[in-house]
């Protein structure tokens, strides 16, 4: 799949299967809801007003209030690759939310999950 694909998928339709993957792991929809809100800097309105309008990855990063100053210490693997070694900002940040919702699902505590 390519990069413009991904970034052209709805977050409205992505959304779901973030909250399944934690939700199979024994942890929440509002734990995923958190490590969202932690990573994008949008409140819970906002985080529904971009499911609502069904904007598109792209689109919702663009909007993202402001991506957490601590981003950048999310490391390790995603899909086999290392996501401090992704060189487009918004694929980067694509994998950071990706591997934020993989650590809820692994049973990380919340603390160390948004970087305390």
């Amino acid at each position: 799949m390519t990069n413009e694909r991904v970034f052209k998928m709805a977050f409205s339709s992505v959304y779901p299967l973030l909250v399944q993957k934690a939700e199979r792991k024994g942890r929440t929809k509002a734990e995923v809801d958190t490590v969202i809100q932690w990573l994008t800097g949008y409140d819970e309105h906002g985080l529904q007003a971009q499911i609502v309008k069904n904007s598109d990855y792209e689109t919702f990063f663009a909007e993202a209030p402001q991506i957490n100053p601590n981003a950048h210490k999310i490391t390790g693997v995603v899909c086999g690759i290392r996501v401090e070694e992704i060189e487009d900002p918004l694929m980067q940040k694509i994998r950071w939310l990706d591997k934020l919702v993989d650590e809820l699902a692994k049973g990380k505590p919340m603390e160390k999950i948004l970087r305390s």
